[in-house]
């Protein structure tokens, strides 16, 4: 007699660390029925939405499905309403030492302050994504990177594109982009998160996650389960970039680790982050 085993039950356990997540899924969280499929999906880290996806009539009942799966054993990080919104408060309180929360994205982040009150309120225990998506955020980067409990920086590109009235090409989104790149390492913290891809085409989201890699940022949020394959591969290292670290450190490692030249110290740290990249991610090198 032969049994079907559901795929994700011989799927590997992914245990991939925060500051490196690649695939960052936003899920709905009036559709508790999606929390279980999501958390065994190839995202990253999920992401349980109670902010721009739930109507506001509906707040209080998304939050119990966030907290009532949380509380039964799911883990997930949760998207939280804006600082000046009525609900920022109740989102914090309700949360609040809540089991198997993760962290939370601040939606609509425009200052450090912010961050630091939502660190606080969270008993200094769970880490902030600030999530940027206006021209006052971007332009406060630097200082909201800084902020206590920040964690990571996030693009929230469609609601900047709406209230700056910029176009969604890569061209229009590289200062924003670039932006929040460089408050990143003011700030000491891992590289940012990208807006979404809206959309099935996976030609186009993987074209546009390759502009995510160029202007170097390190994850993605997304909108789909289908779409956290391609986000994943496409900003891992390759195989032969894979490849040529390891030959790399192998050759550094035969002559003994000496710095040949002013291209050495370059060459080992992009060799070292590809190799640390490639355990964390199971890429093998090209043969």
């Amino acid at each position: 007699m032969t049994s079907t085993i559901a795929a994700e039950t011989i799927r590997p356990e992914r245990n991939i660390p925060a500051e490196i997540a690649r695939s960052w899924l936003l899920v709905n969280a009036m559709k508790p029925e999606l929390f279980d499929q999501s958390a065994v999906s190839r995202a990253d880290s999920i992401i349980l939405d109670i902010e721009d996806a739930v109507d506001p009539s509906q707040k209080d009942q998304a939050r119990g499905h966030v907290i009532d799966w949380l509380t039964g054993g799911g883990k997930a990080w949760v998207r939280i309403n804006d600082a000046t919104s009525p609900f920022w408060a109740d989102d914090l309180a309700g949360l609040r030492g809540t089991p198997g929360l993760l962290g939370v994205m601040l939606a609509k982040t425009e200052s450090a302050d912010q961050v630091t009150e939502s660190f606080h309120r969270m008993d200094g225990k769970i880490p902030v994504i600030p999530l940027v998506e206006s021209a006052v955020g971007i332009e406060e980067a630097n200082n909201i990177a800084k902020a206590q409990g920040a964690f990571r920086l996030a693009f929230g590109s469609g609601d900047f594109r709406r209230d700056t009235g910029m176009a969604a090409t890569a061209e229009a989104m590289a200062y924003p982009r670039a932006k929040l790149v460089v408050a990143s390492r003011v700030g000491n913290l891992p590289g940012p998160i990208d807006g979404p891809t809206v959309g099935t085409n996976h030609p186009i989201l993987r074209e546009q996650t390759g502009i995510t890699v160029m202007m170097g940022m390190t994850g993605k949020l997304c909108l789909a389960i289908d779409q956290t394959p391609v986000i994943n591969e496409v900003i891992s290292p390759t195989p032969s970039d894979v490849a040529w670290a390891t030959d790399f450190m192998n050759d550094f490692e035969a002559n003994g680790r000496v710095i040949r030249d002013g291209s050495d110290l370059p060459r080992l740290g992009r060799a070292e982050k590809i190799m640390k990249l490639a355990v964390a991610f199971g890429v093998q090198p090209a043969l």
